[in-house]
């Protein structure tokens, strides 16, 4: 999925020195971004006082959306330099194209995992034949220097690991938790786990207290360390923590976010992560020339131009504004 803002905003990312090196309750409200010409989704990440919670910089919530008599998501070919996406649903179908040839139908609770890399364009949409509900989460990774400039490439895991307890079904989308390994390519120490509780369950969940923490609210009533967040939102917990107390007051879904925090200095423009005005300018550049990510084929559509650079140089600052 793609930062469709027409009039792209910098983030800035990164650096240890705003991490919060105790645990902590802080409430992060959505801001409501439209998503082509009808969809909508809610933006946990960047935040206005939040932009990282370990590598994990960029967080969409969307749905559930009926779209049974709609053509649902419809997200034209568009770049990426720089991070990993993650395409995380509860409901309905995703078609991902990409310009190293890949098409992969992404189903609920499968991961497709996509590393740009150098570069990278990609589309997403909905099949024409598809399920009347939508309902997922979008999510990028940062990628740390030594890594950032690697070949593009495209994971699908149908399978993934499952942690559980009582009134817990935790399954494992990228890193380790508990034991269990997802099999998703990770350059950073982190986790991301889809947390499925039942209504009553009371569960402690093992956390590294060298991690920072959120937690997502995709749907039902859940208090996570005696806070409830409701679904859209997402809880800040900062480190420290060696377990999480999650108790669910009806069925609920959650996705617990996690990494070391991430030590480098960040500039994100529309679709792209750098280090530098100089190579967001070249990004750009190269994108509406069509001479560096590549091309989607089988996208009934055109690709999406970028917006324009704002006036005032950008410059890579801290983890929060």
């Amino acid at each position: 999925m793609s930062n469709l803002d027409r009039v792209a905003v910098p983030a800035v990312c990164g650096g240890r020195g705003f991490v919060v090196a105790e645990p902590v309750r802080e409430l992060l409200s959505p801001r409501r971004v439209m998503l082509g010409e009808s969809g909508e989704v809610r933006r946990l990440l960047p935040n206005l006082g939040r932009r990282m919670v370990g590598a994990w910089c960029f967080v969409d919530h969307y749905g559930p959306d009926d779209i049974a008599q709609e053509a649902g998501m419809q997200v034209p070919p568009h770049p990426h330099m720089g991070l990993q996406t993650v395409s995380w649903l509860h409901e309905g179908e995703v078609l991902h194209r990409d310009s190293t040839g890949t098409v992969q139908t992404v189903r609920p609770r499968e991961l497709g995992l996509m590393t740009s890399g150098r570069a990278i364009s990609h589309s997403e949409e909905s099949p024409r034949s598809h399920a009347r509900f939508l309902h997922g989460a979008q999510l990028w990774v940062a990628l740390p220097e030594g890594h950032r400039h690697t070949e593009p490439r495209f994971e699908h895991h149908a399978e993934l690991p499952v942690v559980t307890a009582p009134g817990l079904r935790a399954t494992l989308i990228l890193g380790g938790l508990d034991g269990a390994a997802s099999p998703g390519t990770t350059y950073t120490p982190l986790v991301g786990a889809d947390l499925a509780l039942t209504r009553g369950a009371d569960v402690r969940l093992p956390l590294e207290p060298d991690f920072e923490y959120a937690v997502l609210s995709m749907s039902g009533e859940a208090h996570v360390d005696g806070v409830p967040v409701l679904p859209g939102s997402m809880l800040y917990l900062g480190c420290g923590r060696a377990e999480l107390p999650l108790r669910a007051e009806s069925d609920a879904g959650l996705m617990l976010l996690g990494g070391e925090p991430f030590e480098e200095e960040l500039i994100m423009f529309w679709n792209w992560i750098g280090r530098s005005q100089d190579e967001i300018v070249r990004a750009r550049q190269e994108w509406m020339e069509g001479s560096a990510f590549g091309k989607v084929d089988g996208y009934d559509g055109d690709p999406l131009p970028a917006p324009e650079l704002p006036p005032t140089p950008l410059k890579p600052r801290g983890r929060v504004r």
